[in-house]
């Protein structure tokens, strides 16, 4: 439909009122935790996933693309077995993990999960062996799709008590005359809200842990739900929300500063964590992030009062009509360019709209967007003029004309919070850009070798070569040989050259294919000794 640009004396209430609101603006905006976000990506680990070791390891490491913190650390022993690792240290993007015991004969599975700043938890697993290989249980863990649905749906509740309960308690205090048609649907809405915020926190900490449904109300499950940048987004939408419920119940002196600190909030709340506010420049993210989300409470929220005022008191609707026409113009405006620009930031490359699930979802909510700004150009140039000239039946088609625009609504209101399981395309794009890494350790040598980027197509390998028992090696040649025998691809051998850094490079080397790799370092000690020390190592597909 349509939505507004409020008349300009209606917020002039003032000095005390506008710098109140401009206190909360800035609150907002500014003092939201200030780290930069990114959804983590793990880089490297040690050992390397697949490597075959001669002794157990003092210690294992994870490096991801951006700093985390762990929730579980699990190793499973060739027997099934589990350790809970939980000792450890973080080193910038590392958690280095002690490893309490010395280690059998197998195969082990590392099992990780943990939260990145943009309160997303993240997991996985690498595997490696002491000795030789042996049968172990399968690395990766199985999607709780109950959780997910519970998850999706909580987010849901949250975002209608949101967008519809405070942008309907926000249309009747300023667009309605504070007439009460559609206020029981407002408060219904707000009540969802305040039953999706909680519930969405405890599911937080369930996700985080990788724990069932079942242990919902464990301790350990909230007090992991509100180390996650997830909580700030709870704690700012329930004073939105009971904000919003203040204004319908509240004395009429404060429905409109209630109201107005209520919307204020919604683009707060949503600011404060998730992908789009995660991502650089925050200094420009996140205010659009807020202005997106507070145009579209303005927006949406409107609707059903307004419908139910043109069909329960068509008369007296025509002045609500009047101002939320007036108003959609340049709210609309301001929706369409924050999501765009958010658009282009998140997906980077059109090719992503296609390639990845989070485009993908991205190109149906903006088919439904699509729908809904044809829908309300309709409303708006023609069916507005003669409705508030009171005619019945261009009233009637508008009403059925909202509860279409309320459906869109909801629809792309579940799109959205399908994103919660969807990095963004810039997410993975950073990932990409990281290096893999392995570290290969014999009796006679070791070596850690990097690749960078770490994904099929032109890299840079880069390695550090030492005795087994850490000290300096100098070898007088080093060539890295590279073969992929599953995919029918034989020795590709090329010589490293030493910049004068201590390590040995390789520019422009060509990995034509992802999956895993077998990486073997050809090492000339003397005339007349070569070593040769090898491991699997992972390569990304672009």
């Amino acid at each position: 439909m349509n939505a507004a640009s409020l008349p300009s004396t209606a917020f002039v209430n003032g000095p005390r009122i506008s710098r109140l609101l401009a206190a909360l603006v800035l609150v907002a905006v500014l003092v939201l935790p200030g780290r930069a976000f990114a959804h983590a990506a793990l880089v490297a680990t040690d050992p390397a996933d697949g490597a075959v070791l001669t002794q157990s390891p003092a210690r294992f490491s994870l490096t991801f693309s951006e700093p985390v913190s762990p929730l579980v650390l699990t190793l499973v022993r060739p027997d099934g077995s589990q350790l809970a690792l939980t000792s450890f240290r973080l080193k910038d993007q590392t958690v280095e993990i002690d490893n309490p015991e010395t280690l059998k004969s197998g195969t082990h599975v590392l099992s990780w999960r943990v939260v990145s700043v943009d309160g997303h938890p993240v997991g996985g697993s690498a595997l490696f062996s002491i000795g030789a290989p042996s049968a172990a249980p399968v690395a990766g863990e199985a999607v709780d799709w109950t959780l997910r649905a519970a998850i999706w749906a909580a987010k849901l509740f949250l975002y209608a008590g949101l967008f519809l309960g405070v942008g309907g308690a926000f249309a009747l205090a300023w667009l309605a005359d504070d007439r009460r048609c559609g206020q029981r649907f407002v408060a219904s809405a707000l009540l969802l809200g305040l039953v999706g915020a909680p519930v969405s926190l405890g599911l937080q900490g369930l996700d985080g842990l990788g724990a069932p449904l079942a242990r919902f109300a464990a301790p350990t499950v909230w007090k992991t739900a509100l180390e996650t940048s997830f909580v700030w987004t709870v704690l700012i939408g329930l004073i939105a929300l009971g904000l919003g419920l203040l204004s319908l119940a509240g004395p009429p002196s404060l429905r409109k500063l209630s109201a107005s600190a209520a919307l204020l909030g919604v683009g707060a709340a949503l600011a404060a964590s998730g992908h789009a506010s995660a991502a650089e420049p925050l200094w420009l993210t996140r205010p659009l992030v807020f202005a997106h989300s507070a145009a579209i409470a303005f927006w949406v929220g409107a609707l059903a009062p307004l419908g139910l005022a043109l069909r329960q008191q068509p008369a007296d609707a025509r002045a609500f009509l009047g101002r939320f026409s007036r108003a959609i113009l340049p709210v609309v405006a301001v929706l369409a360019a924050s999501g765009i620009v958010l658009a282009i930031i998140q997906v980077r490359q059109p090719a992503a709209l296609v390639h990845t699930a989070y485009g993908r979802l991205l190109l149906l909510k903006l088919a439904l967007l699509l729908f809904l700004f044809t829908l309300a150009a309709v409303n708006r140039w023609t069916l507005t003029a003669p409705a508030k000239a009171g005619d019945t039946e261009v009233q009637r088609r508008m009403v059925r004309s909202i509860g279409i625009e309320m459906l869109i609504a909801l629809a792309i209101f579940g799109v959205a919070a399908g994103w919660r399981f969807t990095p963004p395309p810039r997410a993975l794009a950073i990932a990409a850009a990281q290096p893999v890494s392995i570290h290969i350790h014999t009796l006679k040598a070791m070596a850690d070798l990097s690749i960078t980027p770490g994904h099929a197509g032109e890299v840079a390998a880069s390695m550090m070569i030492m005795t087994g028992d850490f000290g300096p090696l100098d070898a007088k040649q080093v060539t890295l040989v590279l073969s992929k025998p599953d995919s029918g691809i034989e020795s590709i051998k090329r010589p490293a050259t030493k910049p004068g850094d201590g390590t040995w490079r390789i520019d422009n080397l060509v990995i034509p294919l992802p999956g895993r790799w077998n990486a073997r370092l050809d090492i000339l000690v003397s005339d007349f000794e070569v070593v040769k020390i090898e491991a699997p190592i992972e390569i990304r597909s672009e």
